[in-house]
């Protein structure tokens, strides 16, 4: 008899998705399919952990299945045809809705070629045991797990395993993953998962940068990301991904730091980023970005890092204007300034990036374009050049009110006070 999880569902998952995954189940029996809840919802149900992220594989067609339940709720859907899939949307939340397929890698590295197959199938192409569990959702059968890999036992072992021995060949990303799996939850690589890790890593240089960098996003997404990186480190792989990566004991105090900030609201991804290339020279970071074909904020939060080293000495100037300051940093990268500011041993360097980001980067005249053009200004240059000396005179406390900024204009124009 297959083991029943319904209660761990009920607990774990709102009323509402219960519901909704029930009602799911009886439309794919209606169609005389059969739905199933997979992968890392089903794992921290049992571990009694908050996951929201529902996947639905359907042992049928995944997009009628999902059009129909998209018609009833009114919800959006967007479907992918040529893989089968699709995701229906609401409000702030989704699923996706899958049709069961097998996969077969042509070569190591290379993404698979898919085709249709059965739960079981699907199961089988997943990354490690823990993952590749499923849950029936239909009413007669409902909460019936199936766990073909032995990956309960896993959980209860505290174990990330992966499912056979060319899983590393196939898709050398997983070595990541499963790193950052055993970080994450606290569990252990299998003796013989680590082994095949061990004999697998210089792997990772047949995927390329952008599949790489995904899995180093994710990790640097994690709470406590050093952990995964220091593991990295230890079985080699880090400096397989790129060779000048280290998460010494300074990348991790310096990220436990970048926890504790307060002051403003950052991305803690691009700051842990930008703390891990911080030792970087502008040459290393440009091959960095290039080695993993870096997306937009990530590459500007690099070169921005490189631009605020170098203007670092001025800012120990005793004497500095607070407009300076601002001219300085306006534009860059939050979260690089934030970076900058943390892995900085001089406090004067510290409080001068932290006024920027808590205050002077909030500044503006109150004075707007068309108060300048009733006060006489002409259209056109002239307005962005009297707005920006506005700008840099509240920076510096030179005026505080409208009606300063009024006199300024009006001195500046030659005009007459107004009466």
């Amino acid at each position: 008899m297959l083991a029943n999880i319904s209660r761990e569902l009920e607990t774990h998952l709102p009323e509402g998705l219960l519901k909704l995954l029930q009602e799911l189940g009886e439309r794919a029996r209606g169609r005389m399919e059969k739905a199933f809840l997979v992968g890392g919802v089903v794992r921290d149900a049992l571990l009694r952990r908050p996951n929201f992220d529902l996947d639905i594989v359907v042992e049928g067609q995944a997009i009628p299945l999902a059009r129909q339940m998209a018609k009833a709720k009114g919800w959006a859907i967007r479907t992918h045809p040529r893989f089968g899939t699709a995701k229906l949307s609401w409000q702030d939340f989704s699923l996706d809705i899958v049709t069961a397929r097998s996969e077969t890698y042509a070569q190591p590295g290379a993404l698979p070629t898919v085709k249709t197959g059965t739960i079981h199938d699907d199961l089988a192409r997943r990354d490690f045991t823990i993952n590749a569990m499923a849950v029936r959702l239909d009413a007669v059968s409902f909460g019936q797990i199936l766990d073909p890999h032995g990956g309960r036992n896993d959980l209860d072992q505290k174990l990330i395993r992966v499912l056979h021995r060319g899983s590393f060949v196939d898709d050398p990303t997983r070595m990541l993953r499963a790193i950052r799996y055993e970080q994450r939850l606290d569990f252990r690589l299998h003796s013989d998962t680590e082994d095949l890790l061990r004999q697998n890593m210089d792997g990772v240089n047949t995927v390329t940068g952008e599949r790489l960098w995904h899995e180093m996003e994710l990790t640097l997404a994690e709470p406590r990301p050093e952990k995964a990186l220091q593991r990295a480190q230890e079985l080699g792989i880090l400096q397989r991904l790129y060779p000048a990566f280290a998460c010494d004991e300074w990348v991790t105090n310096k990220f436990a730091q970048a926890r504790e900030l307060k002051e403003v609201t950052l991305s803690l991804s691009a700051v842990y980023l930008a703390l891990l290339v911080y030792r970087f020279d502008e040459a290393r970071i440009e091959d960095c970005i290039n080695r993993f074909r870096m997306p937009g904020w990530a590459a500007r939060t690099m070169r921005d890092l490189a631009r605020i080293k170098e203007i670092l000495p001025s800012m120990q100037m005793a004497e500095f204007r607070r407009s300076e300051l601002f001219g300085d940093l306006e534009g860059c990268n939050p979260e690089a300034i934030a970076a900058t500011a943390v892995a900085s041993d001089s406090p004067v360097i510290r409080n001068r990036l932290w006024l920027y980001l808590a205050d002077l980067r909030f500044i503006s005249p109150l004075l707007n374009g068309d108060d300048l053009h009733r006060l006489g200004v002409k259209p056109g240059r002239e307005v962005g050049r009297v707005l920006r000396t506005l700008l840099e005179a509240r920076l510096d406390q030179k005026v505080a009110t409208r009606e300063e900024e009024e006199t300024m204009v009006r001195e500046s124009l030659c005009l007459p006070p107004r009466s």
